[in-house]
């Protein structure tokens, strides 16, 4: 492996990782862009690119998600409740986008989606509305219904479901740090049903690029996972000590940066016919 794409690897995961802590996202919407950025620079072929990118980023939230929400547990922060209740939902919803949907989608329309989802996060998090005081979690059918579409919409770029449940779930009124370490506790059955989803489409598709399981690219998401495993609970713990929102309206202003590239991707995609 070329050591500059290593370090680049290592610094990724390091950053996703702590923002994985932080506010209870996976890392998955930091990932793809740059993984994006990486594999291009690497010569993988265009049309696997952001699927690769997808799927290695969606992979490593298995990790993350794990050390993550050890450090939140340890707050008492996580409503298992809502997690019970949302996760056959997202397993559901996980197995059917990543195995069924995701391989049909072409390069340029996933970048397009992937931007689109990811600007949708950034004006979320900046918006910062309080929602009516009189709004709860809806009861356990309509709580799995909502994670059936979160499953699903983050199988298909790539991230661990926290700029759709973290938006849902303060506009719930669950306080925010709760709804940050929930999230962080439903990366891991986002993410596993996703990675099942996604070996089996790249290994039905027959992708044959070097390093691939179906359109995981093992070695970075071994690169990756290394640092961000160890950077999460740090972010966690940074995540109970700040005031979260304010951090949130910086972090909206990188996600729109971020939906920037990934659009520029689309245009590029849909340009060559990707």
């Amino acid at each position: 492996m070329d050591p500059l794409f290593l370090v680049s690897l290592l610094a990724l995961g390091a950053v996703a990782g702590f923002a994985a802590g932080l506010l209870g996202i996976g890392g998955g919407m930091l990932m793809v862009p740059f993984l994006t950025m990486l594999f291009t620079w690497q010569k993988m072929p265009l049309d696997l690119v952001v699927h690769a990118a997808i799927a290695t980023s969606m992979t490593s939230i298995l990790f993350t998600s794990l050390s993550s929400v050890w450090a939140h547990q340890k707050k008492g922060a996580v409503r298992w409740n809502i997690v019970w209740a949302m996760a056959p939902g997202i397993i559901i919803g996980g197995l059917f986008s990543g195995g069924a949907v995701f391989a049909y989608l072409n390069t340029a329309w996933l970048s397009l989606f992937f931007a689109l989802f990811v600007g949708y996060s950034g004006y979320s998090m900046i918006n910062g509305k309080k929602p009516k005081p009189t709004r709860q979690m809806p009861g356990p059918v309509g709580t799995t219904a909502v994670g059936g579409g979160i499953g699903f919409l983050s199988g298909l770029v790539g991230a661990g479901g926290g700029f759709l449940s973290v938006p849902f779930m303060t506009w719930c009124n669950v306080p925010l740090h709760q709804a940050v370490a929930t999230s962080a506790a439903l990366g891991f059955p986002i993410a596993l049903a996703n990675s099942i989803g996604y070996i089996y489409a790249g290994l039905s598709q027959d992708v044959s690029q070097p390093g691939m399981l179906g359109y995981i690219y093992w070695p970075a998401l071994l690169a990756v996972v290394a640092v961000s495993v160890l950077l999460a609970p740090q972010g966690a713990k940074v995540a109970h000590r700040l005031p979260v929102g304010s951090l949130k309206k910086v972090f909206g202003g990188l996600l729109f940066l971020l939906a920037a590239y990934m659009l520029y991707k689309a245009w590029v995609a849909f340009a060559v016919g990707a």
